[in-house]
């Protein structure tokens, strides 16, 4: 009697299901030719492809971005995340809604974040992004051009670079020229450099992941190569979505050379011929900025069948989302990759060794990536240098919220917030702090006496929060943050993929029972003690992060609140429920469920 195939923990429920290749490029492909899904398209993909319908329609009804009806001529996208939030998100929506809810011709959907914090309140028309302000401008031109087309790629200038990027290159770029690029590269290729030096550097370095779990890059590296089973591949995770990240964006936009430079070396070290850019699809004018590098390297040869002439193959392609902040995780990210619903595997085993089509795949972020170049060239010794104090390297931080100047700054690891704060110009209005999230939306808050506080991984887990992706949100004095916090769990129980019970049902509960307290004015003295017996549980029994830290800043408000006698966490002062003094925020609003 024949086996059975040995089963892979964390994966039973792949059973049966279609191994690829994946339909999504194919669907996207579709929806930015017609500009939608209609039904005799899907009919005939599914008859190319020998897939039933039904499987097709349920995989397109998971992912926000895929739409199976007409669009009208002009979708115009809000924002109503925390960052948006805080700079009168809600008024410039609720005006948007008077001007044009009547208009035939015009949608306007409220929803999660855009990626465009530092231009908060944001949105986007026929997904080119603009600042809310801007939107009328934005509306009329796209009323007045013919047809409806796409403008995802229609250039990285739709959006001015923040302010922290113009000027000197970031410090983490070791080419002063464009000429010069790619050299670490070109010395790997021609056996210079030994990929065992490069790890080694990155393990010296102590190099942790950038994009929020901070896992030894070396040491993951390792992991990878070190697996038998081939084909190995290599993914760059560019679907940052959490409100307040913004970071990784600019980065592509102005740094796509060392990220895909720091792709290919990692290619080169576990031994993996693929590779892919997984970008959201809101990123549409930094994904450009991807494209055109990739040109780059193949005009170079330094990817294609036969990279620098060495008979290796090198292959870099990108992979766009199909939208969905839960394709940030990177087991949900494998399973879109592969075509399927982007739902989290339970672990183990990890993608390291089990990942993209059950094959070891090393994960990195945008960050992680663009730092590899300058570690392999410069060594480990400088990069500990770069570093405050004790701790080592550089560190971009996305800064948004309360502040003058929002944007994306390089600075030394060990910088403090108040250090940032700084450099963005300080609390708009010149406000005072009321709090802060040093780590973008799943960290918790910190109050305004926590300002020196050295953002590192270690230094901020033992303030009580984390260092998450390097997305610090300022919150000025006078806010209300229990409403700040509540438009944060609003986020992830939209976001919820709804795998998991504890997740889809608790965010939903408990937003339910906070909205009743913003709603009647209460304050962290008046929430239910059930929230936090939902915050315990949905911590220890979620499949994922999203549903392990989604009651997180709300828990860090009640906290900060009783810690100082009930001052933070509502208006001290009864003036105005969600914002700043200076700005009138309104409350958190209801969000649209997927």
């Amino acid at each position: 009697m024949a086996e059975a195939p040995p089963r892979v923990p964390g994966v039973e429920a792949r059973a049966g299901k279609f191994p690829g290749p994946s339909l999504i490029p194919a669907l996207t492909a579709i929806q930015e030719r017609v500009g939608w899904l209609p039904r005799e398209e899907l009919a005939a993909l599914a008859r190319d492809v020998s897939r039933p319908l039904y499987e097709i329609e349920g995989l397109i009804s998971f992912y926000p971005h895929f739409k199976t009806t007409p669009p009208e001529q002009v979708e115009l996208r809000v924002c109503h995340d925390l960052s948006c939030w805080l700079g009168g998100a809600d008024e410039r929506i609720a005006a948007l809604r008077e001007r044009y809810g009547q208009a035939a011709d015009i949608e306007i959907v409220e929803g999660s974040c855009l990626g465009r914090c530092d231009i908060a309140p944001a949105c986007t028309v026929n997904e080119a992004p603009v600042p809310m302000a801007d939107a009328d401008v934005a509306v009329a031109a796209a009323l007045e051009a013919e047809g409806r087309e796409s403008q995802r790629h229609s250039g990285s200038d739709q959006v001015s670079p923040t302010p922290s990027s113009v000027g000197p290159r970031w410090p983490n770029d070791p080419y002063a020229t464009a000429a010069e690029r790619y050299g670490v590269l070109r010395s790997a290729l021609a056996g210079e450099l030994a990929t065992t030096q490069i790890v080694a550097q990155l393990n010296d370095a102590g190099l942790r992941g950038m994009g929020g779990a901070g896992f030894p890059t070396g040491r993951k590296w390792s992991l990878v190569a070190d697996q038998e089973a081939v084909p190995k591949y290599v993914i760059c995770n560019a679907d940052e979505s959490e409100p307040g990240t913004f970071k990784d964006r600019q980065i592509l936009a102005t740094q796509s050379h060392l990220v895909l430079e720091g792709m290919l070396l990692g290619m080169l070290a576990v031994g993996a011929e693929e590779g892919w850019v997984f970008i959201r699809h809101e990123y549409g004018p930094e994904e450009a900025a991807v494209r055109r590098e990739l040109d780059v390297l193949r005009a170079a040869g330094l990817t294609g069948p036969d990279a620098a002439g060495t008979g290796r193959r090198l292959s870099l392609e990108v992979f766009t989302s199909p939208g969905g902040y839960i394709l940030g995780e990177e087991s949900a990210l494998l399973e879109c990759m592969e075509g399927h619903r982007g739902e989290p595997r339970n672990k183990p085993p990890f993608p390291g060794v089990h990942g993209l089509h059950g094959k070891p795949t090393l994960i990195n972020s945008v960050e992680t990536f663009a730092h590899v170049p300058v570690i392999a060239q410069r060594g480990a010794a400088w990069w500990n240098e770069q570093g405050k104090g004790e701790h080592a390297g550089l560190k971009f931080f996305a800064v948004s919220g309360h502040v003058e100047r929002p944007g994306v700054y390089c600075v030394p690891m060990g910088s403090t917030a108040r250090e940032l704060l700084q450099l963005a110009g300080g609390v708009s209005g010149g406000g005072r702090v009321g709090a802060i999230q040093p780590g973008g939306a799943s960290s918790n808050f910190l109050g305004p006496d926590q300002l020196d506080v050295e953002l590192d991984f270690g230094t901020v887990r033992d303030a009580g929060s984390m260092l998450g992706s390097g997305a610090l949100v300022v919150i000025a004095e006078g806010t209300d943050v229990l409403a700040a916090a509540v438009n944060v769990l609003r986020f992830f129980r939209d976001e919820s993929c709804g795998k998991c019970v504890p997740c889809r049902v608790g965010s939903s509960k408990a937003h339910a029972l906070l909205s009743d307290v913003i709603a009647a004015h209460g304050g962290p003295a008046d929430v239910d003690a059930r929230i936090g017996e939902l915050e315990v549980v949905m911590r220890r029994t979620s499949i994922c992060g999203l549903g392990q830290v989604a009651l997180g800043p709300v828990a860090s408000v009640l906290r900060l609140s009783a810690s100082a006698g009930g001052s933070i966490g509502s208006h001290a002062n009864g003036s105005g429920r969600g914002g700043s003094s200076q700005n009138g925020r309104s409350g958190t609003g209801s969000g649209d469920e997927r």
